[in-house]
């Protein structure tokens, strides 16, 4: 199982709106096939590990992060395509909350004679898969929270100067976070003062990149961003308010963004309905960068699952920008428990999820 389960990350931030699942077949003590769901989120990790099994599948033990799915959708059943290929037994992580599928599938193989056991490596399974667990529950994707802060809690210097907080170390790091995650969101002020790219630059995996998404009201993200000027070669969605220039949304469109219309509540974009809207596209992970105002309005809001906060020994001064604007750096872990801490290079990793 700790096999699927890495096998399965592989595909994290690839495989939207299908859950990234891993699976290892069995026979005789020795690994006859593995998969992981493909890019697009087809073939699923099931039907990989059968065809790189072949024969050798008839009487092995399949395992597997999430319950083998039993509806028809764009492919058949994996839960068929196990029983017709002689599995004996599978074990599996979770029962998928999928409606479509909610305990269907591993009652399918019961129902043909396979041994199921449900629960191995649960714990683990339930946290790569709370992208699409909270997509499916709630119908908005699991959002994570990255926070780069130095050691007097501020995330940028006086009136948004460019100043490097951490290391080259937890740099690569949050690369590595864009990589596995479906999109990543900033604010409009973020684009507008730091012109940022929100690609994955580790070497190699420039084709990893998430979706980028601007919450911008207004629709002032300027034509020359770099966010814009790439549009064509990895997607933008900007999420607007339902009254926004419609001459700039043409303009954006011209030049490949999306433009998504969102309800607003108290003049700025409602987060819930922007999440749901999302969530409407495929998108189950959402990694949040910035800025303070945009991660001040998910804390407020509650809509912080996971926070991954970056922590630097360098002073900024008390002129910096607070992290979380209007909020101690405090609030941030109310409803939220650390579950790791490491140091990276010289900064410090500490994550949290919601309890």
């Amino acid at each position: 199982m700790a096999l699927a389960l890495a096998l399965g990350r592989r595909g994290l931030g690839r495989t939207w709106p299908n859950p990234a699942v891993g699976a290892v077949l069995i026979n005789d003590d020795i690994i006859v096939g593995r998969g992981w769901t493909q890019p697009g989120g087809r073939p699923h990790a099931e039907i990989e590990a059968l065809r790189r099994a072949g024969e050798a599948a008839r009487g092995a033990t399949l395992y597997v992060t999430l319950e083998p799915c039993s509806h028809q959708g764009k492919s058949p059943p994996c839960a068929d395509a196990v029983i017709a290929a002689g599995v004996a037994r599978v074990v599996s992580a979770l029962e998928d909350p999928n409606p479509k599928v909610a305990g269907d599938g591993h009652a399918r193989l019961r129902a043909a004679g396979v041994v199921v056991e449900v629960g191995l490596g649960a714990a683990e399974a339930r946290h790569d898969h709370a992208g699409h667990i909270r997509r499916v529950r709630d119908g908005r994707p699991n959002v994570v929270l990255k926070l780069a802060v130095s050691a007097d809690g501020k995330a940028a210097a006086a009136r948004r100067r460019p100043v490097a907080i951490t290391g080259e170390a937890s740099r690569e790091r949050v690369h590595l976070m864009r990589a596995q995650s479906d999109a990543i969101m900033v604010g409009i002020g973020t684009a507008l003062a730091d012109d940022p790219l929100l690609t994955c630059r580790l070497p190699g995996m420039a084709g990893c990149s998430p979706i980028r998404i601007v919450v911008d009201s207004a629709l002032r993200l300027p034509l020359e961003s770099r966010l814009v000027s790439t549009a064509r070669q990895v997607p933008v969605w900007v999420i607007a308010a339902l009254e926004a220039s419609q001459a700039a949304e043409e303009a954006l469109l011209a030049r490949g963004v999306a433009v998504l219309r969102a309800a607003q509540r108290e003049g700025r974009i409602d987060l819930v309905a922007a999440l749901r809207l999302i969530a409407g596209r495929g998108i189950t992970r959402l990694m949040l960068e910035g800025g303070p105002l945009l991660a001040a309005a998910f804390v407020r809001a509650d809509l912080v699952d996971e926070a991954v906060l970056f922590r630097s020994s360098k002073i900024i001064g008390d002129d910096g920008i607070e992290a979380l604007d209007g909020l101690p750096l405090t609030d941030l872990t109310h409803g939220l428990q650390r579950v790791a801490s490491e140091p990276i290079g010289e900064d410090r990793r500490d994550v949290f999820e919601r309890r």
